[in-house]
């Protein structure tokens, strides 16, 4: 009698590097005769890909466990990720979970006997040729091998590993052919990208290098786009590459933490300066006359002063934010901070994030509305009637397209804002 088939169901928490992940392994599943089904219930197998990046991430694990478990009470249960490598024994006591395995082990998941043995040092053996949404995430580097004073990462993901370019470059390429319009290029620190390869090279090669050789094929036709950036990336270099980029989407998300150069010093970031991000911005304004900015800013840290925060909050005022992820400082066991002196009371770390969201408000408002008055975007359709701009600004359909469906690349001429997003006419394609 023939094993049954199985069927799994993949939940994905935290950063866009899990959602590669999570991407790999449902491709694995799948090529071994799995079924992937919509609802935890209809599981043999469920897994929980997990974060651990603050408390609250943690806390959201361990519900979606419970939650899981209630749905599903005879699936096997695994749990994977960041948290998986954190606090292993924690979660494999709570009721339902079958596995735990680590991060680091995170990739023999896509073995012929998943989750068995250990991984091999070096990059995680997991590639993709699809993704399970209209825009892929491609991971090029793992781990970190600075440690910010708050940050569990590199307790998590381990040393800075990066994956040679010309794989990077052949999973763009294949995942373009196979249908996908944008590719966000992924990392946990892309500073660190390429040191630990020969020839050695950076970031802003690698950038380079997939323009040379992809956007003679896709330019106009697909993009590429940028994830989180420390600001010490913000170089020369950088401006040399994004100028002569055809692929490139006008967006950048830049991993401030705070506009005061002491609490810097104190997270362990005082390789850059606040000032470092404010100058570049005037020369990147030359190149790309309209773009946006994202920024990830950490309220609260130990010992911020009032002054402290009011620089913070006077700088991301002065800066050109089109949006912020604002987080008020979490202590997590096991990094330097958790331990640091003069701890802000949890009610001030949140009226600080929320003082910062606020300021830079006007900001987004302003971005959108200038948005909103372009003559057209290029928009990536996510569902028939919903896409992402190259701005990153979700637009809404006034009609569907005509032969163009979720994945395309289409035209739109905005109309105006409503409820953050812009309403959008499609325009016929180019002749």
């Amino acid at each position: 009698m023939s094993e049954p088939i199985k069927t799994f169901y993949i939940v994905t928490l935290g950063c866009k590097v899990n959602q590669y992940e999570s991407q790999a392994v449902r491709e694995s599943w799948i090529a071994r005769g799995y079924s992937e089904v919509d609802r935890p219930e209809a599981a043999s197998v469920v897994l929980v890909n997990s974060c651990a990046v603050t408390s609250r991430a943690m806390n959201d694990v361990m519900r979606t466990i419970r939650r899981l478990h209630r749905d599903a009470p005879d699936a096997e249960l695994i749990v994977t990720g960041c948290a998986a490598q954190a606090d292993p024994d924690r979660l494999a006591g709570m009721d339902g979970v079958s596995r735990v395995i680590s991060q680091k082990n995170k990739a023999t998941l896509t073995r012929a006997e998943p989750g068995s043995g250990e991984a091999p040092p070096g990059f995680p053996a997991l590639t993709i040729s699809d993704f399970n949404r209209a825009r892929a995430v491609l991971k090029v580097q793992d781990g970190c091998s600075h440690g910010c004073t708050y940050c569990i990462i590199p307790l998590t993901r381990g040393k800075s590993v990066s994956r040679p370019a010309a794989e990077i470059t052949a999973e763009a390429d294949r995942l373009f052919r196979t249908g996908v319009r944008e590719i966000t290029l992924c990392g946990i620190n892309l500073r660190q990208f390429g040191r630990d390869l020969s020839p050695r090279m950076d970031f802003w090669d690698l950038v380079r290098k997939l323009d040379r050789e992809l956007a003679p094929e896709w330019a106009g036709r697909a993009r590429l786009r940028i994830s989180s950036l420390e600001p010490a990336d913000l170089t020369d270099k950088a401006l040399d590459v994004l100028a002569g980029s055809d692929l490139i989407c006008p967006h950048l998300h830049i991993s401030l933490q705070s506009g005061s150069r002491s609490v810097l010093k104190r997270m362990g970031r005082g390789h850059y300066t606040p000032e470092m991000v404010s100058d570049f911005l005037v020369h990147l304004r030359r190149i790309w006359p309209i773009f946006a900015l994202g920024a990830d800013i950490l309220m609260g840290f130990p010992g911020e002063t009032e002054q402290e925060f009011r620089t913070t909050l006077e700088f991301c005022r002065s800066l050109p934010l089109s949006y912020a992820h604002v987080f008020p400082f979490s202590p997590r066991p096991g990094t330097a901070a958790a331990d640091f002196p003069n701890q802000i009371p949890e009610h001030i770390r949140r009226e600080r994030a929320a003082m910062v969201r606020e300021a830079i408000e006007p900001g987004r408002r302003e971005f959108l509305d200038r948005i909103s008055r372009l003559k057209e975007l290029d928009v990536v359709l996510e569902q028939s009637l919903r896409g992402m701009c190259q701005y990153y600004v979700e637009c809404r359909l006034t009609a569907p397209p005509l032969e163009a469906g979720p994945r395309d690349l289409i035209r739109v001429h905005p109309e105006r804002v409503e409820k953050n997003e812009i309403l959008s006419t499609p325009l016929p394609p180019h002749l």
